[in-house]
């Protein structure tokens, strides 16, 4: 398996597509948007930069990195050769499910189909596939680059071989593959979720500031970032998406979102990529509490 091919070129896909290309596969990086491309190659060449400065990689390396992607905007084209399809596009369903319907239109009959999806059925992801023995998750860690897990889902009908192939190749990029079924919310964010909403609602019932509950998980858990902050970091409204998802697939209360967070994403404060979330990234208020104002 020597062609990787890439669906989306935002925080995730380039990351995935930066991994695979830096681990001497040939990637073959799509996205709809030209924008969007340009955008992801910048921050593959930027992190790689921060490699070569931190004496991680060789210059040489880098060159490498970077020859060994290609980029297209039309799928068909994209996935041609491919042995293997990594999807990375926006957490929605619709989309996902109607960009399957599309790549096993599109790829050769051997090619194994993987969702980096954080929450949504991989089941239901392969069904609208003819191939469901060959639909699989594979769930990055953000920096892709840098994160070492990765979720491994197996839907329904997802063969045995399939699985081997993807913990096999996952090792090869220097991660360690976890196996787990398909459930909302898998494991990472089945357990994720929950506290970073239940951190949301003690900052919304007044419980303590945004700095105050992220300094008291840090120093007192142990956590290398305050769960406020990592949702920034997250994006607000994937954090959304996923609690609906495992909110409609349990049918359980507890993952009803936070008011909170449901009036911030509405008012388009998303974290880091909006500029503003918990904190306020703003060249002038760095890093300053904004979530008072949603309450």
């Amino acid at each position: 398996m020597k062609n990787i091919a890439v669906i989306g070129a935002g925080t995730m896909g380039n990351g995935i597509a930066h991994t695979f290309a830096q681990n001497g596969f040939k990637v073959q990086l799509i996205d709809i948007s030209q924008k969007a491309i340009d955008r992801g190659l910048s921050t593959i060449n930027k992190n790689l930069d921060r490699m070569v400065a931190k004496e991680k990689i060789s210059e040489a390396d880098k060159d490498a990195t970077l020859k060994n992607i290609s980029t297209y905007t039309n799928i068909k084209e994209g996935v041609e050769y491919a042995g293997l399809v990594v999807e990375a596009a926006t957490e929605n369903v619709d989309l996902k499910l109607k960009l399957f319907k599309e790549l096993n239109e599109a790829c050769p009959e051997d090619t194994i189909l993987a969702t980096n999806t954080s929450s949504i059925s991989i089941t239901q992801i392969a069904a609208v596939t003819d191939r469901p023995e060959m639909v699989i998750g594979m769930h990055f860690m953000n920096p892709v680059p840098l994160m070492k897990l990765v979720e491994i889902i197996r839907g329904y009908n997802t063969s045995d071989e399939v699985t081997t192939t993807i913990m096999e190749l996952s090792q090869k990029l220097g991660k360690i593959p976890v196996e787990v079924n398909d459930y909302p919310g898998f494991v990472a964010n089945r357990i994720l979720m929950p506290m970073i909403n239940e951190s949301i609602e003690t900052l919304y019932n007044g419980v303590a500031g945004v700095k105050e509950i992220d300094t008291v998980m840090k120093l007192g858990m142990a956590h290398p970032m305050g769960p406020l902050q990592l949702a920034d970091f997250i994006g607000l409204d994937v954090c959304l998406s996923i609690l609906n998802v495992m909110h409609d697939g349990f049918k359980n209360p507890k993952y009803a979102p936070c008011p909170l967070l449901v009036n911030m994403v509405m008012a388009g404060k998303l974290g880091i990529k909006s500029g503003e979330g918990f904190y306020d990234y703003s060249q002038n208020r760095k890093a300053e509490n904004v979530a008072k104002q949603f309450r």
